[in-house]
């Protein structure tokens, strides 16, 4: 048999876990440390907008779930950092038919929040685009595609998207000079043609 590492890079959420979750806060938290590093309630709090009291709080939550935890290297004194878990979530789709209501409220309130932070995170691009260099406003994409497939042909792209895009988490060393973090969205969904 072979184990699991402790911190797998990809946390399954379940009923429990997505409860703990399911909080448009608590969401951003856990990206600003996914994608900024560690960092302090305070910090988190300046850069979201918050109080240090509600970003404690929901940090505490958090971490309670397993999602963050303390990163005592970093802390100085009374100084408390946290660290991401994991690097991203899978969403279990049976979630959203779970016979209790209050998971599938969360599972409907997670997605949005997902759906709305993506959105979020292009328009920012879209607004600040013109202060990056050259090379990185003719390196981006935002396209559409219409095709007709069938659930298990569509089910087969997902697939093969993700594992394009996984095979490149390591193509660029940390030491290069020109890596930034580049946010790779997919989005695949039914549409009716009327």
């Amino acid at each position: 048999m072979v184990s699991e590492p402790e911190n797998p890079p990809v946390r399954q959420l379940d009923a429990r876990s997505l409860r703990g979750l399911a909080h448009p806060l608590r969401m951003q938290l856990l990206d600003a440390l996914r994608f900024g590093g560690p960092a302090t309630a305070s910090q988190l709090a300046q850069k979201l907008g918050e109080s240090s009291g509600a970003t404690s709080y929901h940090l505490r939550q958090l971490a309670e779930y397993g999602f963050v935890e303390d990163a005592p290297e970093r802390g100085k004194g009374r100084e408390r950092w946290w660290k991401a878990t994991h690097q991203g979530i899978r969403f279990d789709d049976s979630l959203l038919t779970d016979t209790d209501p209050v998971v599938r409220g969360a599972a409907d309130l997670y997605l949005h929040e997902v759906a709305t932070a993506q959105t979020r995170a292009l328009s920012t691009w879209l607004g600040n685009r013109a202060s990056w260099p050259e090379e990185w406003t003719r390196s981006w994409d935002m396209s559409s595609s219409t095709l007709s497939l069938t659930p298990e042909l569509t089910q087969e792209l997902v697939e093969k998207m993700h594992a394009l895009v996984e095979s490149y988490r390591e193509r660029a060393a940390a030491d290069d000079s020109g890596v930034e973090q580049v946010r790779i969205q997919t989005h695949a969904f039914p549409i009716r043609a009327d």
